[in-house]
Protein backbone atom coordinates (compact mmCIF):
# COMPACT_ATOMS: atom_id res chain seq x y z
CA UNK A 1 0.00 0.00 0.00
CA UNK A 2 2.85 2.28 1.02
CA UNK A 3 4.43 1.62 -2.04
CA UNK A 4 1.88 2.16 -4.07
CA UNK A 5 1.13 5.41 -2.58
CA UNK A 6 4.83 5.95 -3.27
CA UNK A 7 4.82 5.99 -6.82
CA UNK A 8 1.69 7.64 -6.91
CA UNK A 9 3.37 10.54 -5.17
CA UNK A 10 6.32 10.15 -8.24
CA UNK A 11 3.86 10.80 -10.90
CA UNK A 12 2.68 13.59 -9.52
CA UNK A 13 6.20 15.26 -8.68
CA UNK A 14 6.90 13.81 -12.47
CA UNK A 15 3.54 15.72 -13.92
CA UNK A 16 4.56 19.04 -11.90
CA UNK A 17 8.33 19.10 -12.83
CA UNK A 18 6.90 18.45 -16.99
CA UNK A 19 4.16 21.15 -16.75
CA UNK A 20 7.06 23.83 -14.88
CA UNK A 21 9.34 22.74 -17.60
CA UNK A 22 6.74 23.56 -20.42
CA UNK A 23 5.53 26.65 -19.07
CA UNK A 24 9.58 27.55 -18.35
CA UNK A 25 10.05 27.23 -22.17
CA UNK A 26 6.29 28.64 -23.04
CA UNK A 27 8.29 32.16 -21.21
CA UNK A 28 11.46 31.79 -23.04
CA UNK A 29 9.86 31.72 -26.53
CA UNK A 30 7.49 34.72 -25.21
CA UNK A 31 10.34 36.63 -24.38
CA UNK A 32 11.82 35.57 -27.71
CA UNK A 33 8.95 36.79 -29.46
CA UNK A 34 9.29 40.33 -27.64
CA UNK A 35 12.93 40.29 -28.85
CA UNK A 36 11.78 39.49 -32.49
CA UNK A 37 8.94 42.27 -32.08
CA UNK A 38 11.51 44.38 -31.22
CA UNK A 39 14.03 44.00 -33.44
CA UNK A 40 10.89 44.20 -36.87
CA UNK A 41 10.54 47.58 -34.96
CA UNK A 42 13.93 48.76 -35.47
CA UNK A 43 13.96 47.22 -39.23
CA UNK A 44 11.05 49.39 -39.58
CA UNK A 45 13.16 52.72 -40.19
CA UNK A 46 14.16 50.89 -43.42
CA UNK A 47 11.45 48.48 -44.35
CA UNK A 48 7.33 50.09 -43.86
CA UNK A 49 5.03 47.57 -42.30
CA UNK A 50 1.59 48.29 -44.37
CA UNK A 51 -1.34 46.61 -42.89
CA UNK A 52 -4.16 45.81 -45.42
CA UNK A 53 -7.32 43.99 -45.30
CA UNK A 54 -9.10 42.63 -48.69
CA UNK A 55 -11.09 45.79 -48.87
CA UNK A 56 -8.46 48.15 -49.02
CA UNK A 57 -6.36 45.20 -51.21
CA UNK A 58 -9.20 45.37 -53.77
CA UNK A 59 -9.29 49.29 -53.95
CA UNK A 60 -5.79 49.55 -54.44
CA UNK A 61 -5.84 46.70 -57.50
CA UNK A 62 -8.67 48.88 -59.06
CA UNK A 63 -6.95 52.44 -58.78
CA UNK A 64 -3.57 51.69 -59.91
CA UNK A 65 -2.69 47.93 -60.81
CA UNK A 66 -1.52 47.12 -64.49
CA UNK A 67 -5.13 45.46 -65.01
CA UNK A 68 -7.09 47.91 -64.08
CA UNK A 69 -5.00 50.30 -66.09
CA UNK A 70 -5.44 48.17 -68.93
CA UNK A 71 -8.66 47.90 -68.68
CA UNK A 72 -9.00 51.95 -68.86
CA UNK A 73 -6.60 51.79 -71.86
CA UNK A 74 -9.26 49.40 -73.75
CA UNK A 75 -12.17 51.48 -73.39
CA UNK A 76 -10.44 54.69 -74.20
CA UNK A 77 -9.49 53.06 -77.30
CA UNK A 78 -13.78 51.91 -77.62
CA UNK A 79 -14.98 55.61 -76.94
CA UNK A 80 -12.73 57.50 -79.28
CA UNK A 81 -14.02 54.47 -81.83
CA UNK A 82 -17.30 56.00 -81.22
CA UNK A 83 -16.60 59.53 -80.70
CA UNK A 84 -15.15 59.17 -84.59
CA UNK A 85 -18.16 57.22 -85.53
CA UNK A 86 -20.42 60.40 -84.49
CA UNK A 87 -18.26 63.01 -85.58
CA UNK A 88 -18.28 61.33 -89.18
CA UNK A 89 -22.16 62.03 -89.02
CA UNK A 90 -21.59 66.18 -88.57
CA UNK A 91 -21.02 68.76 -91.08
CA UNK A 92 -17.43 68.81 -92.51
CA UNK A 93 -15.82 71.91 -93.49
CA UNK A 94 -12.43 71.41 -95.46
CA UNK A 95 -10.39 74.01 -97.57
CA UNK A 96 -7.80 72.60 -100.54
CA UNK A 97 -5.48 74.77 -102.22
CA UNK A 98 -2.67 74.64 -104.68
CA UNK A 99 -0.21 76.98 -104.17
CA UNK A 100 0.64 76.49 -107.58
CA UNK A 101 1.02 74.32 -110.16
CA UNK A 102 3.77 74.81 -112.52
CA UNK A 103 3.67 73.81 -115.95
CA UNK A 104 5.93 73.89 -118.89
CA UNK A 105 5.35 71.28 -121.77
CA UNK A 106 4.74 70.11 -125.02
CA UNK A 107 1.26 68.92 -125.51
CA UNK A 108 -1.43 67.56 -128.29
CA UNK A 109 -4.17 69.41 -128.77
CA UNK A 110 -6.99 68.24 -131.00
CA UNK A 111 -9.02 70.83 -133.14
CA UNK A 112 -10.76 71.18 -136.28
CA UNK A 113 -8.44 71.48 -138.62
CA UNK A 114 -6.36 68.55 -137.36
CA UNK A 115 -4.12 67.79 -134.40
CA UNK A 116 -1.41 69.97 -133.29
CA UNK A 117 1.64 69.79 -130.76
CA UNK A 118 1.55 72.79 -128.49
CA UNK A 119 4.11 74.40 -125.88
CA UNK A 120 2.58 74.98 -122.83
CA UNK A 121 4.28 77.20 -120.16
CA UNK A 122 1.65 78.00 -116.82
CA UNK A 123 1.28 78.34 -113.12
CA UNK A 124 -2.26 77.61 -111.85
CA UNK A 125 -3.17 78.68 -108.47
CA UNK A 126 -6.76 76.93 -106.70
CA UNK A 127 -8.17 77.64 -103.50
CA UNK A 128 -11.59 75.80 -102.35
CA UNK A 129 -13.41 76.02 -99.25
CA UNK A 130 -16.51 73.01 -98.98
CA UNK A 131 -19.11 71.81 -96.39
CA UNK A 132 -20.32 68.70 -96.71
CA UNK A 133 -22.83 66.33 -94.83
CA UNK A 134 -23.25 62.88 -94.95
CA UNK A 135 -26.92 61.30 -94.84
CA UNK A 136 -27.40 58.76 -92.87
CA UNK A 137 -31.08 57.28 -93.44
CA UNK A 138 -30.35 57.29 -97.46
CA UNK A 139 -26.36 56.98 -97.75
CA UNK A 140 -25.69 59.81 -99.52
CA UNK A 141 -23.94 63.23 -99.23
CA UNK A 142 -25.16 66.77 -99.73
CA UNK A 143 -22.46 69.36 -99.93
CA UNK A 144 -21.66 73.32 -100.12
CA UNK A 145 -18.55 74.59 -101.99
CA UNK A 146 -16.74 77.49 -103.10
CA UNK A 147 -13.66 78.17 -105.22
CA UNK A 148 -11.45 80.37 -106.90
CA UNK A 149 -9.63 79.32 -109.75
CA UNK A 150 -6.03 81.40 -111.10
CA UNK A 151 -4.01 80.39 -114.51
CA UNK A 152 -1.03 82.67 -115.66
CA UNK A 153 0.30 81.87 -118.97
CA UNK A 154 3.71 82.58 -119.44
CA UNK A 155 5.30 83.72 -123.27
CA UNK A 156 6.46 87.29 -124.50
CA UNK A 157 3.69 88.46 -121.83
CA UNK A 158 2.37 87.14 -119.10
CA UNK A 159 -1.62 86.50 -119.60
CA UNK A 160 -3.47 85.97 -116.27
CA UNK A 161 -7.17 84.74 -116.05
CA UNK A 162 -9.34 83.95 -113.33
CA UNK A 163 -12.53 81.55 -113.12
CA UNK A 164 -14.82 81.65 -110.16
CA UNK A 165 -17.58 79.62 -108.84
CA UNK A 166 -19.19 81.50 -105.68
CA UNK A 167 -21.81 78.60 -104.69
CA UNK A 168 -22.43 75.19 -105.70
CA UNK A 169 -24.96 72.86 -104.05
CA UNK A 170 -24.98 69.27 -105.31
CA UNK A 171 -25.64 65.39 -103.78
CA UNK A 172 -24.42 62.07 -104.12
CA UNK A 173 -26.82 59.83 -103.74
CA UNK A 174 -26.53 56.05 -104.20
CA UNK A 175 -29.88 54.65 -105.59
CA UNK A 176 -30.14 50.92 -104.74
CA UNK A 177 -26.52 50.38 -103.28
CA UNK A 178 -25.60 48.86 -99.67
CA UNK A 179 -26.04 51.84 -97.10
CA UNK A 180 -23.39 51.46 -94.50
CA UNK A 181 -24.77 54.44 -92.12
CA UNK A 182 -27.78 52.49 -91.86
CA UNK A 183 -26.42 49.65 -89.97
CA UNK A 184 -23.97 51.34 -88.14
CA UNK A 185 -26.39 53.82 -86.44
CA UNK A 186 -27.75 50.19 -85.21
CA UNK A 187 -24.32 48.61 -84.65
CA UNK A 188 -21.94 51.76 -83.19
CA UNK A 189 -24.06 52.71 -80.19
CA UNK A 190 -24.79 48.77 -78.98
CA UNK A 191 -20.79 48.57 -79.42
CA UNK A 192 -19.89 51.21 -77.46
CA UNK A 193 -22.81 50.41 -74.23
CA UNK A 194 -20.45 46.60 -74.65
CA UNK A 195 -17.53 48.83 -73.81
CA UNK A 196 -18.97 50.38 -70.79
CA UNK A 197 -20.18 46.58 -69.59
CA UNK A 198 -16.95 45.22 -70.69
CA UNK A 199 -15.37 47.88 -68.30
CA UNK A 200 -17.10 47.40 -65.66
CA UNK A 201 -16.10 43.34 -66.04
CA UNK A 202 -12.88 44.29 -66.40
CA UNK A 203 -12.96 46.36 -63.26
CA UNK A 204 -14.47 43.00 -61.04
CA UNK A 205 -11.48 40.72 -62.65
CA UNK A 206 -9.45 43.03 -61.19
CA UNK A 207 -10.88 42.49 -58.17
CA UNK A 208 -10.82 38.42 -58.18
CA UNK A 209 -7.39 38.90 -59.34
CA UNK A 210 -6.84 40.57 -56.38
CA UNK A 211 -9.07 38.09 -53.78
CA UNK A 212 -6.65 35.54 -55.05
CA UNK A 213 -3.29 37.25 -54.59
CA UNK A 214 -4.52 38.53 -51.34
CA UNK A 215 -5.77 34.88 -49.97
CA UNK A 216 -2.32 32.98 -51.47
CA UNK A 217 0.08 35.25 -49.33
CA UNK A 218 -3.10 35.42 -46.16
CA UNK A 219 -2.54 31.37 -46.82
CA UNK A 220 1.74 31.73 -46.82
CA UNK A 221 1.51 34.09 -43.40
CA UNK A 222 -1.00 31.88 -41.78
CA UNK A 223 1.39 28.76 -43.11
CA UNK A 224 4.25 30.72 -41.55
CA UNK A 225 2.83 31.47 -38.47
CA UNK A 226 1.55 27.67 -37.83
CA UNK A 227 4.46 26.08 -38.54
CA UNK A 228 6.72 28.93 -36.19
CA UNK A 229 4.54 27.63 -33.58
CA UNK A 230 4.81 23.99 -33.88
CA UNK A 231 8.73 25.00 -33.67
CA UNK A 232 8.03 26.44 -30.84
CA UNK A 233 6.19 23.55 -29.26
CA UNK A 234 8.23 21.18 -30.86
CA UNK A 235 11.62 22.71 -29.26
CA UNK A 236 9.74 22.37 -25.77
CA UNK A 237 8.40 18.78 -26.32
CA UNK A 238 11.94 18.09 -27.51
CA UNK A 239 13.42 19.26 -24.02
CA UNK A 240 11.07 17.97 -22.20
CA UNK A 241 11.16 14.46 -23.71
CA UNK A 242 14.84 14.76 -22.97
CA UNK A 243 14.21 14.91 -19.34
CA UNK A 244 11.92 12.01 -19.53
CA UNK A 245 14.76 9.91 -20.93
CA UNK A 246 16.73 10.86 -18.91
CA UNK A 247 14.80 9.29 -15.60
CA UNK A 248 14.26 6.63 -17.80
CA UNK A 249 10.72 7.26 -18.33
CA UNK A 250 10.31 7.25 -22.36
CA UNK A 251 12.04 4.96 -24.82
CA UNK A 252 15.06 6.42 -27.26
CA UNK A 253 12.75 6.01 -30.06
CA UNK A 254 10.03 8.38 -29.07
CA UNK A 255 12.96 10.43 -28.34
CA UNK A 256 14.45 10.23 -31.48
CA UNK A 257 10.69 11.00 -33.27
CA UNK A 258 10.04 14.06 -31.25
CA UNK A 259 14.18 15.14 -32.35
CA UNK A 260 12.73 14.42 -35.82
CA UNK A 261 9.68 16.15 -35.77
CA UNK A 262 11.93 19.57 -34.75
CA UNK A 263 14.01 19.13 -37.54
CA UNK A 264 11.01 19.11 -39.75
CA UNK A 265 9.37 22.06 -38.11
CA UNK A 266 12.68 23.95 -38.61
CA UNK A 267 12.92 22.86 -42.57
CA UNK A 268 9.34 23.50 -42.32
CA UNK A 269 9.49 27.40 -41.30
CA UNK A 270 12.42 28.14 -43.86
CA UNK A 271 10.05 27.04 -46.51
CA UNK A 272 7.12 29.32 -45.19
CA UNK A 273 9.02 31.89 -45.04
CA UNK A 274 10.48 31.66 -48.47
CA UNK A 275 6.79 30.92 -49.76
CA UNK A 276 5.63 34.46 -48.07
CA UNK A 277 8.33 36.17 -49.38
CA UNK A 278 7.47 35.21 -53.51
CA UNK A 279 3.57 35.50 -52.56
CA UNK A 280 3.91 38.95 -51.09
CA UNK A 281 6.46 39.95 -54.48
CA UNK A 282 3.62 38.91 -56.17
CA UNK A 283 0.52 40.78 -54.75
CA UNK A 284 2.86 43.73 -54.38
CA UNK A 285 4.04 43.46 -58.46
CA UNK A 286 0.33 43.66 -58.86
CA UNK A 287 -0.38 46.89 -56.52
CA UNK A 288 2.70 48.54 -57.77
CA UNK A 289 3.91 49.05 -53.93
CA UNK A 290 7.14 50.00 -53.20
CA UNK A 291 10.04 47.09 -52.74
CA UNK A 292 10.47 48.56 -49.10
CA UNK A 293 7.10 47.95 -48.28
CA UNK A 294 6.41 44.58 -46.06
CA UNK A 295 2.59 43.38 -46.07
CA UNK A 296 0.84 41.92 -43.50
CA UNK A 297 -2.32 41.18 -44.30
CA UNK A 298 -6.11 41.00 -41.99
CA UNK A 299 -7.71 37.94 -42.38
CA UNK A 300 -11.72 39.00 -43.87
CA UNK A 301 -14.17 37.36 -42.49
CA UNK A 302 -17.38 36.42 -44.88
CA UNK A 303 -19.29 38.69 -47.68
CA UNK A 304 -22.73 39.34 -45.76
CA UNK A 305 -24.49 38.04 -49.20
CA UNK A 306 -27.78 36.29 -48.73
CA UNK A 307 -28.53 33.51 -50.43
CA UNK A 308 -28.61 34.33 -54.34
CA UNK A 309 -31.90 33.07 -56.52
CA UNK A 310 -30.34 31.32 -59.85
CA UNK A 311 -33.04 32.93 -61.64
CA UNK A 312 -32.64 36.42 -60.42
CA UNK A 313 -28.91 36.17 -61.44
CA UNK A 314 -29.45 34.79 -64.62
CA UNK A 315 -32.17 37.56 -65.57
CA UNK A 316 -29.53 40.21 -64.38
CA UNK A 317 -26.94 38.25 -66.16
CA UNK A 318 -29.31 38.84 -69.52
CA UNK A 319 -29.88 42.32 -69.18
CA UNK A 320 -26.69 43.88 -67.83
CA UNK A 321 -23.38 41.48 -69.26
CA UNK A 322 -21.73 42.95 -72.25
CA UNK A 323 -21.89 39.51 -74.10
CA UNK A 324 -25.71 39.33 -73.83
CA UNK A 325 -25.50 42.99 -75.50
CA UNK A 326 -22.85 41.57 -77.97
CA UNK A 327 -25.62 38.66 -79.24
CA UNK A 328 -27.62 40.94 -80.07
CA UNK A 329 -24.68 43.25 -82.23
CA UNK A 330 -23.62 40.10 -83.87
CA UNK A 331 -26.89 39.31 -85.20
CA UNK A 332 -27.15 42.48 -86.86
CA UNK A 333 -23.95 43.03 -88.38
CA UNK A 334 -24.57 39.49 -89.85
CA UNK A 335 -27.91 40.98 -91.26
CA UNK A 336 -26.26 43.44 -93.00
CA UNK A 337 -23.46 40.89 -94.82
CA UNK A 338 -26.69 39.26 -96.30
CA UNK A 339 -28.11 43.00 -97.50
CA UNK A 340 -24.40 44.27 -98.79
CA UNK A 341 -23.87 41.03 -100.53
CA UNK A 342 -27.54 41.24 -101.90
CA UNK A 343 -27.34 45.38 -102.58
CA UNK A 344 -23.59 45.44 -104.27
CA UNK A 345 -24.48 42.23 -106.88
CA UNK A 346 -27.73 44.22 -108.42
CA UNK A 347 -28.74 46.91 -110.00
CA UNK A 348 -27.24 49.74 -108.96
CA UNK A 349 -27.46 53.26 -109.96
CA UNK A 350 -25.77 56.58 -108.26
CA UNK A 351 -27.21 60.21 -109.06
CA UNK A 352 -24.81 62.82 -109.04
CA UNK A 353 -26.50 66.66 -109.43
CA UNK A 354 -24.79 70.26 -108.95
CA UNK A 355 -26.11 73.52 -109.25
CA UNK A 356 -24.12 76.22 -108.87
CA UNK A 357 -22.71 80.01 -110.45
CA UNK A 358 -19.53 80.77 -112.35
CA UNK A 359 -18.14 83.49 -113.79
CA UNK A 360 -14.61 84.04 -115.52
CA UNK A 361 -12.27 87.50 -115.84
CA UNK A 362 -8.98 88.55 -116.10
CA UNK A 363 -9.33 91.22 -113.49
CA UNK A 364 -9.76 89.75 -110.28
CA UNK A 365 -11.90 92.52 -109.22
CA UNK A 366 -14.81 91.55 -111.59
CA UNK A 367 -14.65 87.98 -111.63
CA UNK A 368 -17.81 87.66 -108.77
CA UNK A 369 -19.68 90.55 -111.11
CA UNK A 370 -22.65 88.99 -112.78
CA UNK A 371 -21.71 84.94 -112.20
CA UNK A 372 -23.68 83.02 -114.62
CA UNK A 373 -25.47 79.40 -113.52
CA UNK A 374 -24.57 76.27 -114.56
CA UNK A 375 -25.90 72.51 -113.40
CA UNK A 376 -24.78 69.54 -113.83
CA UNK A 377 -26.99 66.09 -113.68
CA UNK A 378 -25.08 62.55 -113.82
CA UNK A 379 -27.01 59.01 -113.51
CA UNK A 380 -24.75 56.27 -113.72
CA UNK A 381 -26.92 52.72 -113.67
CA UNK A 382 -24.71 49.50 -113.19
CA UNK A 383 -26.26 46.41 -114.36
CA UNK A 384 -24.96 42.16 -114.27
CA UNK A 385 -25.83 41.07 -117.42
CA UNK A 386 -23.71 37.78 -117.34
CA UNK A 387 -22.17 36.48 -113.91
CA UNK A 388 -21.98 33.13 -114.43
CA UNK A 389 -23.51 32.89 -110.85
CA UNK A 390 -21.03 35.02 -109.00
CA UNK A 391 -23.74 36.82 -107.68
CA UNK A 392 -25.93 34.28 -106.31
CA UNK A 393 -22.80 32.55 -104.72
CA UNK A 394 -22.30 35.61 -102.80
CA UNK A 395 -25.40 35.72 -101.30
CA UNK A 396 -25.90 32.68 -100.86
CA UNK A 397 -22.47 32.43 -98.43
CA UNK A 398 -23.44 35.93 -96.58
CA UNK A 399 -26.61 34.00 -95.79
CA UNK A 400 -25.02 30.61 -94.68
CA UNK A 401 -22.01 33.43 -92.13
CA UNK A 402 -25.35 34.77 -90.81
CA UNK A 403 -27.11 30.89 -90.33
CA UNK A 404 -23.86 30.06 -88.69
CA UNK A 405 -23.45 33.05 -86.63
CA UNK A 406 -27.04 32.37 -85.17
CA UNK A 407 -26.22 29.00 -84.78
CA UNK A 408 -23.31 29.91 -82.62
CA UNK A 409 -25.13 32.68 -80.56
CA UNK A 410 -27.82 30.11 -79.57
CA UNK A 411 -25.20 28.17 -77.98
CA UNK A 412 -23.53 30.63 -76.02
CA UNK A 413 -26.59 32.40 -74.64
CA UNK A 414 -27.20 28.42 -73.17
CA UNK A 415 -24.10 28.05 -72.25
CA UNK A 416 -24.16 31.72 -70.62
CA UNK A 417 -27.50 30.73 -68.71
CA UNK A 418 -25.67 27.44 -67.37
CA UNK A 419 -22.45 29.36 -66.34
CA UNK A 420 -24.18 31.57 -64.20
CA UNK A 421 -26.56 29.08 -63.02
CA UNK A 422 -23.84 26.79 -61.69
CA UNK A 423 -21.87 29.70 -60.48
CA UNK A 424 -24.75 30.35 -58.00
CA UNK A 425 -25.37 26.83 -56.99
CA UNK A 426 -21.68 26.91 -56.24
CA UNK A 427 -21.70 30.04 -54.34
CA UNK A 428 -24.59 28.77 -52.32
CA UNK A 429 -23.06 25.57 -51.16
CA UNK A 430 -20.12 27.52 -50.41
CA UNK A 431 -21.98 29.01 -47.89
CA UNK A 432 -22.47 25.95 -45.74
CA UNK A 433 -18.94 24.65 -46.46
CA UNK A 434 -17.41 27.54 -44.92
CA UNK A 435 -19.58 27.21 -41.65
CA UNK A 436 -18.43 23.43 -41.33
CA UNK A 437 -14.68 24.85 -41.78
CA UNK A 438 -14.89 27.17 -39.40
CA UNK A 439 -16.42 25.52 -37.02
CA UNK A 440 -13.59 22.28 -37.96
CA UNK A 441 -10.83 24.83 -37.16
CA UNK A 442 -12.50 25.92 -33.70
CA UNK A 443 -13.00 21.70 -32.78
CA UNK A 444 -9.41 21.14 -34.24
CA UNK A 445 -7.53 23.23 -32.17
CA UNK A 446 -9.23 22.76 -29.10
CA UNK A 447 -8.17 19.08 -29.56
CA UNK A 448 -4.94 19.52 -30.27
CA UNK A 449 -4.56 21.96 -26.52
CA UNK A 450 -6.24 18.81 -24.81
CA UNK A 451 -3.93 16.34 -26.44
CA UNK A 452 -0.96 18.46 -25.73
CA UNK A 453 -2.00 18.60 -22.02
CA UNK A 454 -2.37 14.92 -22.22
CA UNK A 455 0.54 14.09 -23.77
CA UNK A 456 2.40 16.48 -20.74
CA UNK A 457 1.23 14.58 -18.02
CA UNK A 458 1.92 10.95 -19.68
CA UNK A 459 -1.41 9.88 -20.96
CA UNK A 460 -1.11 9.62 -24.50
CA UNK A 461 2.22 8.99 -27.06
CA UNK A 462 3.85 11.48 -29.54
CA UNK A 463 1.61 9.57 -32.25
CA UNK A 464 -1.83 11.08 -31.29
CA UNK A 465 0.12 14.47 -30.38
CA UNK A 466 1.55 14.74 -33.73
CA UNK A 467 -1.94 13.29 -35.56
CA UNK A 468 -3.62 16.43 -33.29
CA UNK A 469 -1.06 18.88 -34.71
CA UNK A 470 -1.69 17.90 -38.37
CA UNK A 471 -5.44 17.73 -38.09
CA UNK A 472 -4.85 21.63 -36.58
CA UNK A 473 -2.69 22.64 -39.32
CA UNK A 474 -4.99 21.30 -42.00
CA UNK A 475 -8.32 22.45 -40.60
CA UNK A 476 -6.93 26.41 -40.22
CA UNK A 477 -5.50 25.84 -43.97
CA UNK A 478 -9.02 24.59 -44.56
CA UNK A 479 -10.89 27.05 -43.62
CA UNK A 480 -8.72 29.94 -45.26
CA UNK A 481 -8.78 27.95 -48.46
CA UNK A 482 -12.65 27.77 -48.39
CA UNK A 483 -13.27 31.48 -47.05
CA UNK A 484 -10.80 32.17 -50.21
CA UNK A 485 -13.54 30.61 -52.44
CA UNK A 486 -16.15 31.87 -51.39
CA UNK A 487 -14.80 35.06 -51.50
CA UNK A 488 -13.30 34.43 -55.39
CA UNK A 489 -17.05 32.71 -56.18
CA UNK A 490 -18.54 36.50 -54.81
CA UNK A 491 -16.56 38.24 -57.16
CA UNK A 492 -16.85 36.22 -60.24
CA UNK A 493 -21.10 36.03 -59.83
CA UNK A 494 -20.98 39.82 -59.80
CA UNK A 495 -18.78 39.74 -63.02
CA UNK A 496 -20.99 37.33 -64.27
CA UNK A 497 -24.14 39.03 -63.47
CA UNK A 498 -23.02 42.73 -63.40
CA UNK A 499 -25.13 42.87 -60.12
CA UNK A 500 -24.13 43.71 -56.35
CA UNK A 501 -25.99 40.94 -54.23
CA UNK A 502 -24.88 42.67 -51.21
CA UNK A 503 -26.82 46.55 -51.71
CA UNK A 504 -29.31 44.59 -53.93
CA UNK A 505 -28.55 46.92 -57.17
CA UNK A 506 -27.03 47.01 -60.48
CA UNK A 507 -22.88 47.89 -60.93
CA UNK A 508 -23.35 50.72 -63.00
CA UNK A 509 -20.64 52.18 -65.73
CA UNK A 510 -19.07 55.85 -63.84
CA UNK A 511 -17.81 57.88 -66.67
CA UNK A 512 -15.58 59.38 -63.77
CA UNK A 513 -13.61 56.32 -63.25
CA UNK A 514 -12.09 56.75 -66.40
CA UNK A 515 -9.12 59.76 -66.18
CA UNK A 516 -8.12 61.61 -69.04
CA UNK A 517 -11.34 61.47 -71.39
CA UNK A 518 -12.94 64.29 -72.69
Amino acid sequence: MNKTKDAYSWQQIQQSLVLRIYKMRSLRFSLLFVLVVSASGFAGAQTQVKVLSLPEVIEIAKRQSPDALAAQHRFRSSYWQYRNYKAGLMPMLTLDGTLPSLSRSIEKITTPEGDFFYERNLANYTAALSLSKNIGLTGGQIFLNSDLQRIDLFSDSTVTSYLSSPLNIGIRQPLFNYNPFRWARRVEPMRYNEAERRYIEDVEQVSISAVNLFFSLLDAQIRQNIQQINLANNDTLYQIARGRFNIGTIAENELLQIELSLLNARAAVESASLDVEMKMFSLKSFLRLPEDVSLQLIAPSAPAAPVIDAQLAVNEGRENRSDALAFERRMIVAESGVNKAKAENRFNANLYAVYGLTQSSSDLSTVYKNPQDQQRLVLGIQVPILDWGLTRGKIKLAESDRELERTAVQQEMIDFDQEIFLKVMQFNMQRGQLEIAAKSDTVAVKRYEVTKQRYLIGKIGIIDLNLAQTEKDNAQQGYIASLSSYWRSFYELRKLTLFDFIEGRRILFNFNDIPDVE
